[in-house]
């Protein structure tokens, strides 16, 4: 986790996603995702309850990724790695059927 305007930043390591999947339109949808870290590193203390909002394509595909604090936009962004382990998560064929089955009715 970044927070704006620190150099400093954690690298959290995913151990278990509970989506929620959202049709949002044609044209989008919507992935929030809570989620179990690993310990240590610990998340940032001051954070309340940290999840994320994937937007992707209807095919699945992950558009853009921020993290969430208690439903809202919040000052932190994820690290390329924090993206990646929630990328191949949405890329996972759980995933992609949940989207898919979602999209083609």
């Amino acid at each position: 986790m970044i927070k704006y305007g620190d150099d400093q930043f954690t690298e959290l390591k995913f151990v278990s996603f509970e989506p929620r999947v959202e049709r949002r339109n044609e044209h989008w949808v919507d992935v929030y995702l809570k989620f179990e870290t690993d310990p240590a590193p610990p998340a940032p203390t001051d954070l309340i309850e940290l999840t994320a909002l994937v937007v992707c394509t209807p095919a699945g595909a992950p558009i853009e990724i921020e993290p969430l604090d208690e439903g809202c936009d919040c000052e932190y962004q994820f690290t390329f790695s924090e993206k990646e382990q929630i990328k191949a998560y949405i890329g996972s064929d759980r995933m992609q059927q949940s989207i898919s089955s979602l999209c083609c009715d």
